[in-house]
């Protein structure tokens, strides 16, 4: 029992802490990929992809945003793809003479519309950003640069979580997306980003390849997809897509937990990417930041208090231990009180946060075991407004 404890608990803290130490040394120490890129004067030609379902109230906004992107017009295409939409996009996009509207009537998903909009795109680029996030201005410009490499098939902009002091939704999304984009700049130096977030992605076009229409994580197969083809996929901070975070908590809840369930469905169609004598440091980064996380890191914590619940009688050290424990999740149990009752207390976000995401991890693996998350989902309300992500 004390040695599973120890593996549960050391297991743990290299999945959240350990590893992000471990590769930041690494880069320190043997990276010598340090070197800025500098624009080039001839750009690829780029296509911009909006994948919209209903997003009336939004819509207009994300397209006066992509048009007054600093990026050559003639080099510029915009593409709308707004399957199944039965309330105004249509007809606001189509008031846009530049943007061209890929529409039909039948709703199967994001993964189903992207599959159908990319046989139209000829552009060498494809930019894919959801309708609910704004793009800062040069994006497009940090995010060509990268393709004078042609060992990167692909480029992740990053994700920004616009600050909201009345909204505790905002500030525990937050501090986890800063993380986030921590972890994925040493992944990006050490070898390649592990899977691209869909708010702000590109690809080289004729790396695309259709996925299953029943897909959830579209943006993170596609890039791994191209990964599995033997490139890389860059990370490029100065572009960066800023969105506003879930309503509340239980808008949150359901993100989590399609994401969770996407998270599922992933590891078990990229069970190869573990090899290590295929995909070599990749499998590493694989395993610790994404297939851990998905799948481990909920039966460590478990497993974690069930054993030193078992071990107290051995020593003082393992009260201690547990007492930490309880205090932990004692702390998470008050915050969910209290952001049922909207009341922020910063001190409580991260325990909080922590057993929320965990909690929504399982929840999407009995959601996706039991055939009960759609392709088509249902849409995550936004603070301030009623735009979401687009799936």
């Amino acid at each position: 029992m004390e040695t599973i404890f120890w593996i549960s608990f050391l297991f743990l803290l290299f999945i959240y802490i350990g590893y992000g130490i471990i590769i930041l040394l690494i880069n320190k120490l043997i990276n010598s990929n340090n070197n800025k890129l500098s624009q080039t004067k001839e750009l690829p030609d780029i296509a911009v992809l909006i994948a919209a379902y209903n997003e009336e109230d939004i819509i207009s906004e994300k397209l006066i945003n992509t048009l007054s992107l600093n990026y050559p017009q003639d080099k510029l295409k915009i593409y709308v793809i707004s399957d199944g939409s039965n309330d105004k996009t249509n007809e606001i996009v189509n008031t846009f003479k530049s943007v061209n509207l890929l529409w039909q009537s039948d709703r199967k998903g994001k993964t189903a519309a992207i599959n159908r909009a990319m046989p139209h795109i000829k552009e060498t680029i494809t930019v894919f950003t959801d309708a609910n996030v704004m793009v800062n201005p040069d994006a497009l410009l940090e995010i060509a640069k990268h393709y004078q490499n042609q060992k990167i098939g692909g480029v992740s902009g990053e994700k920004r979580v616009n600050s909201n002091e009345a909204n505790s939704a905002a500030a525990t999304e937050g501090i986890y997306w800063k993380y986030e984009s921590f972890l994925k700049n040493q992944d990006a130096q050490l070898s390649s980003l592990v899977g691209a977030a869909g708010e702000l992605f590109s690809i080289r076009t004729n790396l695309f390849t259709a996925l299953p229409i029943d897909t959830l994580l579209d943006d993170f197969m596609i890039s791994m997809n191209i990964i599995k083809k033997g490139y890389k996929i860059a990370y490029e901070p100065n572009a960066f897509a800023s969105e506003n975070p879930s309503l509340n908590i239980n808008e949150e809840y359901k993100r989590k937990v399609r994401i969770s369930a996407g998270g599922l469905q992933s590891v078990l169609r990229l069970l190869d990417i573990l090899n290590p004598f295929r995909f070599g440091i990749l499998s590493f980064q694989y395993f610790f930041h994404r297939f851990s996380r998905w799948i481990i890191s909920p039966i460590l914590i478990i497993l974690t208090f069930l054993t030193n619940m078992y071990l107290l009688e051995y020593s003082f050290f393992y009260t201690a231990i547990f007492l930490i424990q309880v205090l932990f999740h004692f702390a998470a149990i008050v915050g969910w009180f209290f952001e049922r009752k909207h009341i922020r207390i910063k001190l409580l976000f991260i325990p909080y946060y922590f057993d929320f995401m965990h909690y929504c991890i399982i929840a999407g693996w009995v959601k996706y075991l039991t055939g009960n998350q759609n392709a088509a989902w249902q849409k995550a309300t936004r603070y301030n407004n009623n735009s979401n992500n687009s799936l």
